[in-house]
């Protein structure tokens, strides 16, 4: 089923509305995400089901609406000079400034939770023993409930975990049937997922040490690009981190200075 102009607009106005993505380029993927959906459940086109759905902007319908045209790829170890980096700079730093020990950090787009299970694995490497002390629990973000639900059960298979350490298959993950593995509880309960919409106003106790927003903004705009930026440099601590994908860039006037490609400093 063809998407008419009317139809096109309307998904990619609510969207941008919304969630701030822009998928004005995005004809074919909305084509592709959601002709299924609407043909095999019985609607003659786009609007219908749209009208459907937007009755009440929730339930199930909804999210999988959503979680269709928003989620994203991920995997585990993505852009790894990232990681080095955390374990080599961010965490000592960390470690020898941060003297109550209550350590904050935020998986913005965390999706199907691959980045945060990384971040809380590594960051259990670093402290080993040590980390009893600490409070190193990572908040993890995102506007699908379909991945939301995904990264809380913590499921993957056996070739989501291609490129992680060897060591960490056995240490972290329990193996179950049907060639998938479990996160252990030690990793799972360092994170704690919820829903939030990067569009609506940050509301955080504390300033966050260390923030991730990676392949999430080149879905944005510029004007929503540049508002975001701001409030994450607002929600950062001063000489606290800002990650953003290789593909992605800030401009100089954010008051965040270069440290690396893709790395930030407040």
């Amino acid at each position: 089923m063809k998407l008419t102009d009317e139809e096109f607009l309307r998904i990619v106005g609510y969207i941008k509305n919304n969630y701030g993505i822009d998928l004005s380029k995005k004809r074919l993927l909305i084509e592709g995400r959601l002709n299924f959906t609407v043909t095999d459940n019985g609607y003659s086109c786009y609007n219908d089901y749209l009208d459907d759905i937007f009755k009440e902007s929730s339930g199930a319908a909804y999210n999988h609406f959503i979680s269709k045209l928003t989620t994203n790829h991920t995997y585990f170890m993505r852009e790894s000079a990232h990681f080095d980096f955390l374990v080599n700079t961010v965490l000592p730093e960390i470690e020898s400034t941060v003297k109550d020990r209550d350590v904050r950090i935020w998986s913005a787009g965390c999706s199907f939770g691959n980045e945060p299970y990384n971040l809380a694995m590594c960051i259990d490497e670093y402290f080993g023993e040590r980390k009893a002390k600490w409070d190193l629990k990572i908040l993890a973000t995102d506007i699908s409930s379909k991945a939301l639900l995904s990264a809380k059960n913590g499921v993957f298979k056996a070739e989501d975990l291609n490129d992680i350490p060897k060591h960490w298959l056995t240490k972290y993950f329990i193996k179950l049937p049907d060639n998938q593995y479990k996160i252990c509880d030690t990793i799972r309960k360092e994170v704690v997922f919820k829903y939030f919409n990067l569009m609506d106003e940050f509301s955080h106790k504390k300033p966050f040490d260390l923030i991730l927003c990676r392949n999430v903004m080149i879905y944005f705009d510029t004007p929503t690009r540049e508002t975001l930026i701001k409030k994450f440099y607002d929600a950062t601590k001063q000489g606290g981190y800002f990650f953003i994908g290789h593909a992605e860039s800030i401009t100089k006037n954010t008051g965040f200075k270069v440290i690396k490609p893709a790395i930030y400093k407040k």
